[in-house]
């Protein structure tokens, strides 16, 4: 292959890389609703329509937000994730009559949000600011307790006393409990792993 041919090759590929690029460019974010608990099935049906129908250049990113958490059963931590819109999925796409229609045709789906019929895109700001609250480093305690329960302490100097919540700090996974000591109600700052309720 001379010189001339070899430029030639490399100018053809970096337009084919700007036209894949650019139709990305006018794409815009839309949140669409789907049935709840659908979420995760409702995006895997419409990949799948997007690859048979050959939207590929029209419909690019499909995002189900979740974070990690800790929930806490019988004493013991287990990490899931949890889904921070429930009943939400966003879509990155150039919305025309055809991808509106193959977005809103897709199972589970049951529409977009926007104003009346029109889809309503969100900024970029608003897309970004829920990732960032997605990849939050610190998994988040999910408290099965509420203020004003009764619990039973299962660890440390205080075991086997029962109590009432007076404070819970998700952030945490720490809850205050007072506890009767001497006939007085005492605070007590315990971990969500040493309660269980009653």
């Amino acid at each position: 292959m001379t010189n001339e041919e070899e430029s030639e090759k490399q100018e053809s590929e970096v337009i084919e890389e700007k036209i894949t690029l650019s139709p990305s460019d006018n794409a815009s974010w839309y949140v669409v609703h789907t049935q709840s608990g659908f979420e995760q099935k409702s995006a895997d049906a419409l990949r799948q329509r997007i690859k048979t129908l050959g939207f590929e250049e029209r419909i690019f990113d499909i995002i189900v937000p979740m974070r990690n958490i800790v929930t806490i059963k019988k004493g013991k931590k287990k990490e899931s994730k949890e889904k921070v819109f429930p009943g939400y999925i966003l879509v990155r796409m150039i919305l025309d009559n055809d991808s509106w229609l193959v977005v809103r045709t897709t199972q589970g789906i049951t529409g977009f949000v926007g104003a009346g019929t029109k889809p309503t895109p969100i900024s970029d700001k608003e897309v970004e600011a829920i990732m960032r609250f997605v990849k939050q480093e610190q998994p988040k305690f999910k408290a099965k307790f509420s203020v004003g329960e009764a619990v039973k302490v299962t660890d440390g100097p205080f075991s086997d006393f029962i109590g009432t919540i007076n404070q819970i700090d998700e952030d945490k996974g720490k809850v205050t409990v007072l506890v009767s000591i001497f006939g007085r109600e005492t605070p007590v700052e315990l971990d969500f792993l040493q309660v269980s309720k009653l």
